[in-house]
């Protein structure tokens, strides 16, 4: 059977998303089909796009393994098109329907195999959407190429995209990823198995609920990467709910549309068990430039450092003398405490704030530590 995915009738009953996708607590799904239900959404609301769309394998009959017991691989009828012009057109409809939806910082990720991905990247492309990166999830438990004549596909390919080339001010979580990778740049290079174990979903009859269940780990990645707490991520091809599981997770608001009820159904028992996390291991990673500016007069305004106070580096090799003005003195010379800093080593430049320790009774302590607590006071406040 091969069906039409061009969209459902102008006379589909309309939803009512303005309330909702303002909430924070958002989480939704959507039955119906994701082109027509997108269309209901306010142009320019959404944040994030993960889209898992049918991949076209074009399967010709049953896969089998060399024992001949049957591998259960996708042939759903929602996996099947008549032709590749046919995959080309729904491929455009959609990802115009999620175009309109975003907001100018919106960008959007598409997963596919080999079959898919190359067709939907260049209708990206042509429809204006800018690549950001390609990545290549490895998955490091394949499943193997039963017949041994083509490399075991290992790994698929999601793309990256913003709106269009001109996008400014898009999510990328730069330094959270580089902090949990131990200070290495995150690369394009994500290994993280298939789906399995307790987090596979199955039915009564033990089988999977659906073929192409992602993995959360992936998901959380995504997410974690291009996204905040609060955003709105939608999922046009929300199957079991593998997104909306984890955006509930990480505290972001989401709307998935699906067309089959069964996977709906599973999708929304999986969703309402999920806890978000407490608030505080969500909040936005703030780097240097981000934290708030806080003067060196505002320690000694502070009482946090007196006038008079004998500032030195680690090894008590240089003292400066503390100014009542903010400024420090070193020997003859006075300056800010990154000045004086790159004049004590006899560099070029300075950071004061980690170079410049005051003593204490538990011994040295950076400058830079009593700078932490009054942003910490800043962001309580």
């Amino acid at each position: 059977m091969v069906v039409s995915r061009r969209g459902a009738s102008a006379k589909a009953s309309r939803t009512k998303f303005e309330s909702e996708s303002a909430s924070k607590s958002c989480t939704r799904i959507v039955i119906g089909d994701c082109i027509a239900e997108m269309s209901k959404l306010p142009a320019g609301s959404v944040d994030l796009v993960f889209a898992d769309p049918p991949y076209n394998l074009q399967l010709k009959g049953d896969l089998k393994r060399p024992d001949e017991s049957h591998v259960d691989a996708v042939n759903d009828d929602w996996d099947k098109f008549s032709s590749f012009a046919a995959y080309d057109d729904f491929t455009r409809a959609w990802l115009l329907a999620c175009r309109r939806a975003m907001k100018p910082s919106a960008t959007l990720w598409v997963i596919g195999s080999y079959h898919n991905i190359f067709r939907v990247g260049a209708i990206m492309q042509d429809l204006g959407f800018w690549v950001l990166n390609d990545i290549v999830w490895r998955k490091t438990n394949p499943m193997p190429n039963f017949r041994g004549r083509r490399f075991t596909n290992a790994h698929e390919t999601m793309i990256w995209a913003a709106r269009d080339e001109k996008a400014k001010g898009y999510t990328f979580n730069y330094e959270a990823l580089k902090a949990a990778n131990e200070d290495v740049q995150a690369r394009s290079d994500w290994l993280i198995p298939l789906c399995t174990g307790e987090e596979r979903l199955k039915g009564n009859d033990g089988r999977k609920v659906h073929p192409t269940q992602k993995p959360e780990g992936l998901l959380a990645r995504v997410l974690l990467s291009s996204s905040k707490p609060g955003d709105l991520v939608i999922d046009p091809f929300n199957g079991t709910g593998t997104t909306g599981a984890v955006a509930k997770r990480l505290g972001r608001r989401y709307i998935g549309f699906e067309r089959d009820e069964t996977y709906a159904a599973a999708a929304e028992a999986r969703i309402a068990a999920v806890e978000p996390l407490p608030e505080a291991t969500l909040a936005p990673f703030m780097t240097a430039r981000d934290a708030p500016r806080v003067a060196f007069s505002e320690l000694i305004e502070r009482g946090m450092i007196s006038p008079g106070t004998r500032l030195v580096d680690s090894k008590k090799r240089h003292g400066a003398l503390v100014r009542a003005d903010g400024a420090i003195m070193l020997g003859d010379k006075v300056g800010s405490i990154h000045r004086m800093g790159a004049v004590a080593q006899g560099s070029g430049a300075c950071n004061g704030w980690t170079f410049w320790h005051v003593e204490t009774k538990q011994g040295l302590k950076l400058i830079d530590e009593l700078r932490a607590e009054i942003r910490s006071e800043m962001a309580a406040g």
